[in-house]
């Protein structure tokens, strides 16, 4: 690059710098929020990638490359949208507000368009990685797509975060040459500098996992020094200061920083410098190559020639870059005063009244925007697969049978349907065949960049990998399972082709990807994921592998539809209305709630039970009725008043519950028609379409201040206004609320406390699951009332 480009770079940096630092300012001075907490924001974590951020998208990206933010650097990120002309002006001051610039990047909530969502660290950085990986597979699958560049800026403290070393380690990511990492490497984090450097533990870490790794740390000035005569001792001296000694001569100027910088050095360091002025010398020894647009387009450069594996750039920089705070050890939350915005904004040459005006479209920086508005703009993606989803695969069980095992009969005979049979894209972490997934992977293979000969026969998996496969397996890690679905539940927008992703994972361990799962799910990713098996039903297992919170984990989450039916006829109903409304294929009116955007998660047992008590509602309701009553949420899978006409008088309960306790809820319901007792039996299948329908009927009333109606799904399983007991593998605040939904007394039945090895009647037994426990609190609910 001439000096003619370099000089159009600064200026456009200089803004960056200004712009980002003023939304922040804005944000805290000159906005009321009248609550009197503080607003907050990352002056100095912003300026530190000011440099780096300039040269990818105003000389390295093209429109098809994808980035990941630090969070910490949200504010420039808006400063170069708003520069490159994609994003409003009246969004700059409302950094923090609502409906405005969102604290961290959000593909769902900013204005602008963000390709990852970023905010809990370490899950931006290995995104890009998984997008990656997801790209690999559609252009084996569907053909390539044009070339795109993934791209992670992270700050050097998130390397801290374990996840991310599950990234970079596990098999499924190895050769990805078009991943790049840059890691802001200010040697700062939220409370201090930095002691040390880790640098050589990184980059052995790195390169040890086969990626290519490049340092970018000093600037042009110093690398001039270097070269001359005696240079080499002054490199080693900066090599070698103490990284708290070093970051604090950016706090120092004249004297004073030559007496810091030289505290401890040699005479010859001391001699090379001397014929250096005050003035010079602290520019000199802080010139850092992570704020040299030249030493990072090189950087960047040399990691597009590798092209067989990942890189990683490590750009030392200094937090706080070209701000009076520059390296102050507690400038991570710091704000500049408003005299140093003033300084700040006279220094750029602008006014109050041209603060927020975009660079001069006829100048050299303004004309290279708009070219970089052009080159960098993109076409609108298609989300919707464009493929029908049947309702049904008319699965049938003539035997008891567990829904895991349907789950993986329902996978293959839809992997047998010629529209959706391509779409299909199953994961797991190292659990494919303990989670039903061999029949699918048995059809459809695994997936492999390249052919891999199988050296072992097995008449039970056929593990062939190619890049035919559409499973892809990955090593032991839960939160690679979530990241690695939630980019293929994106691949519509950041590869070109909708899919239909599928993961299953032991159910107790949905809890060690949560942070990731809720990644996926905040950044609107669509899947399925199936948490098998669950409960204490899992009972010789113990009491580590037995998940009682999930549920409720399941029903709390935002974007995520949660779903745990008993039978056959109810998964297949669900699970194919599921990839019927990822796929967009589906009509909304063939469910009793309106369409959903998210993930699906299916909670599964290992448990065979008896299939016809279902059957028996199928051929009281009929298809049409009962699939409809499934997919909104529950249906009434016993009315005592036609099983027992004799008890029209008697009194009435009604046993709500969900997944593997039905059968001890049905023979609760048989002995209470002996004690005279009406027990209704209603089979939740989705807790959460439930939640939603009653919370949608709340909220209007509220709003409206009119009196709540009862919704239809809520209406049609459960008629009448009788006492409730709810049942389930779970911990049991996870019903309770049904109570207060249809308006009865309730008593709440669960799993409360950590389970043990056992039988499942041993267990069932210990927390109070057995028919005889139902009916003592069905006759306690009634007494309630």
């Amino acid at each position: 690059m001439n000096q003619h480009d370099l000089d159009v770079l600064d200026e456009i940096q200089r803004r960056v710098l200004w712009l980002a630092t003023r939304i922040v300012d804005a944000a805290n001075h000159d906005r009321d929020t009248g609550d009197g907490v503080k607003v907050g924001g990352h002056q100095a974590s912003s300026a530190s990638l000011v440099t780096a951020m300039t040269a990818l998208w105003f000389h390295h990206l093209d429109a098809e490359d994808r980035v990941a933010v630090k969070p910490h650097a949200s504010p420039v990120f808006h400063a170069i949208q708003y520069l490159l002309g994609n994003l409003d002006k009246s969004y700059l001051p409302k950094l923090r507000a609502r409906g405005g610039l969102q604290s961290y990047p959000s593909r769902t909530k900013d204005p602008d368009e963000v390709d990852f969502s970023t905010g809990s660290v370490g899950l931006g950085a290995a995104a890009p990685l998984f997008a990656a990986v997801t790209r690999r597979y559609v252009d084996a699958h569907f053909g390539p797509r044009p070339h795109s560049r993934f791209v992670a800026i992270i700050g050097d403290a998130e390397l801290d975060e374990g996840n991310i070393w599950e990234a970079v380690a596990d098999p499924a990511t190895t050769g990805l040459g078009n991943v790049m990492w840059l890691v802001d490497f200010n040697r700062q984090s939220l409370d201090r500098v930095v002691p040390g450097i880790r640098i050589n533990q990184w980059r052995g870490q790195f390169e040890a996992a086969g990626w290519h790794v490049v340092e970018v740390k000093y600037g042009r000035k110093l690398a001039e020094a270097y070269a001359r005569p005696g240079g080499e001792t002054l490199r080693d001296w900066i090599d070698r200061m103490p990284n708290e000694q070093y970051q604090s001569l950016f706090g120092l100027a004249g004297p004073a920083l030559r007496k810091q910088f030289l505290d401890g050095a040699s005479a010859e360091v001391a001699a090379f410098v001397a014929d250096i002025g005050d003035d010079e010398l602290g520019p000199l020894v802080t010139d850092l190559g992570g704020h040299d647009a030249q030493a990072m387009l090189d950087a960047y450069a040399q990691c597009d020639a590798v092209t067989d594996r990942p890189s990683v750039v490590f750009a030392y920089t200094v937090k706080g870059w070209g701000l009076p705070i520059a390296g102050n050890p507690r400038n991570h939350s710091a704000l500049l005063t408003t005299e140093q915005v003033d300084a700040l904004r006279a220094a750029q040459g602008l006014t109050a009244e041209t603060e927020w005006d975009r660079l001069d479209p006829a100048s050299p920086a303004g004309i290279r925007a708009g070219e970089r508005r052009e080159a960098l703009s993109r076409p609108p993606r298609e989300r919707a697969l464009g493929v029908t989803v049947p309702e049904t695969t008319r699965v049938r069980a003539n035997k008891p049978v567990s829904t895991q095992e349907v789950f993986g009969r329902v996978l293959v005979d839809l992997a047998r349907d010629p529209q959706v049979a391509p779409y299909l894209v199953t994961t797991a972490p190292d659990v494919a065949t303990s989670t039903n997934l061999a029949g699918f992977i048995n059809k459809t293979g695994v997936f492999a960049p390249t052919e891999q000969r199988s050296w072992t026969e097995d008449r039970m998996l056929r593990w062939t990998e190619s890049p035919a496969g559409q499973h892809i397996e990955l090593g032991i890690s839960e939160m690679n399972l979530f990241l690695l679905l939630g980019q293929l539940g994106l691949s519509w927008d950041l590869s070109g082709q909708p899919l239909l992703p599928v993961g299953t994972v032991y159910d107790p361990f949905v809890l060690r990807g949560l942070d990731a799962f809720l990644y996926g799910t905040y950044s609107g990713s669509r899947f399925v994921v199936a948490g098998t098996p669950s409960g204490i039903t899992l009972a010789p297992e113990g009491g580590a592998h037995q998940s009682t919170i999930t549920a409720s984990v399941g029903l709390e989450l935002p974007g995520v539809t949660f779903l745990e039916p008993a039978y056959a006829g109810s998964l297949d109903w669900l699970l194919c209305d599921a990839f019927g409304q990822i796929a967009g294929g589906s009509a909304p009116a063939a469910t009793a709630a309106p369409a959903e955007d998210g993930a699906y998660y299916f909670r599964l047992s290992t448990r065979p039970i008896d299939q016809a008590p279902f059957e028996a509602a199928r051929a009281r309701l009929g298809d049409a009725v009962l699939r409809r009553q499934v997919v909104a949420g529950a249906y009434r899978l016993v009315d005592a008043h036609q099983a027992y006409p004799d008890l029209a008088d008697a009194p009435v309960v009604q046993l709500a519950a969900s997944g593997a306790v039905l059968p001890e809820v049905l023979a609760a319901a048989a002995e209470l028609a002996e004690e005279g007792v009406a027990a209704h039996v209603v089979d939740v299948t989705s807790l959460d379409r439930l939640y939603r329908a009653w919370q949608r009927t709340l909220r209007q009333g509220v709003r409206t201040a009119t009196v709540p109606s009862v919704p239809g799904a809520l209406r049609s399983a459960f008629a009448d206004r009788v006492p409730v007991v709810t049942v389930h593998d779970a911990a049991s605040h996870a019903m309770a609320w049904l109570g207060s939904a249809v308006g009865a007394p309730a008593v709440p039945l669960g799993v409360d406390e950590f389970g043990q090895s056992g039988s499942v009647r041993d267990l069932y037994e210990l927390h109070d699951l057995l028919p005889g426990s139902i009916v003592n609190a069905a006759l306690a609910a009634i007494a309630l009332r």
